[in-house]
């Protein structure tokens, strides 16, 4: 772990019911809005606080006790699989995506045979939120509920977030059910790029290329869609500007 991300793990940490055997983490994308940084160097590899964003996502698995993760390659795929695969920490899995881009749900079809059993926990690389340990991805273990949810979403309050330039994703009743943003509102949270899905919601899927928004839209309208609030700031780096905000931010939060 890198200096810059050691912080005390809260009580609240410990106990998880499970914890997933895999984690799908997305770094195949084309990462246009981040243009010209991704010109030559792909979103996951761009660094924040000294480390390239997707061993911030890394990192934070192996934190919470995760032992494996299938990322999935596409633009300028050989500088991410090169990386990645040095890592000995966590086992890494590299989903070859070079000929064509499947989206995030056909990512997850194609890596399906090593994502273990249970829930499919997705992971953002340009997810990134302070306090930055582990412990974050532990609550949303703990919150999990077959019974009462297909998908939880860790969600983060859009008021103080950096990078979110929309209007948000979510609203949150008090029990916790999200439903979408309604056209024309502000809706307080946003998705934080990470999550965990019942399989059953892939039951009969055929299409190779698909997004996961339907399904988590889908949830939402049954009922069965959880947001598990993030306890602290996120910080989405998806566009040049806010590399620099994320990194004060990072600064300022361990001076």
């Amino acid at each position: 772990m890198n200096d810059h991300t050691m912080t005390t793990t809260p009580a609240h940490a410990t106990g998880a019911a499970f914890t997933p055997q895999a984690a799908m983490v997305f770094a195949a994308g084309l990462g246009t809005r981040m243009r010209p940084l991704t010109l030559t160097t792909p979103k996951p590899m761009i660094e924040v606080a000294g480390a390239p964003l997707i061993d911030h996502m890394l990192d934070r698995l192996v934190e919470a006790g995760v032992t494996r993760a299938v990322v999935n390659v596409h633009w300028l795929a050989d500088q991410i699989e090169d990386h990645v695969t040095r890592r000995t920490d966590i086992e890494v899995i590299v989903s070859n995506e070079r000929d064509r881009l499947l989206d995030q749900g056909g990512g997850i079809m194609k890596a399906w045979p090593h994502l273990g059993d249970g829930p499919i926990l997705v992971c953002n690389t340009d997810a990134l939120w302070l306090p930055s340990g582990g412990w974050t991805l532990r609550r949303l273990f703990d919150a999990w509920d077959p019974a009462r949810m297909d998908v939880a979403l860790m969600v983060a309050q859009s008021a103080g977030a950096i990078g979110v330039d929309w209007e948000g994703d979510f609203l949150m009743d008090p029990e916790g059910r999200l439903t979408r943003r309604p056209e024309n509102v502000v809706a307080p949270f946003v998705y934080a790029g990470v999550g965990l899905i019942d399989r059953k919601a892939f039951a009969g899927e055929t299409r190779e290329v698909f997004r996961l928004a339907p399904i988590f839209f889908d949830a939402a309208k049954a009922g069965r869609l959880r947001g598990v609030p993030l306890d602290g700031r996120w910080l989405h780096v998806g566009a040049p500007e806010a590399v620099a905000e994320a990194q004060d931010a990072f600064a300022r939060h361990y001076a």
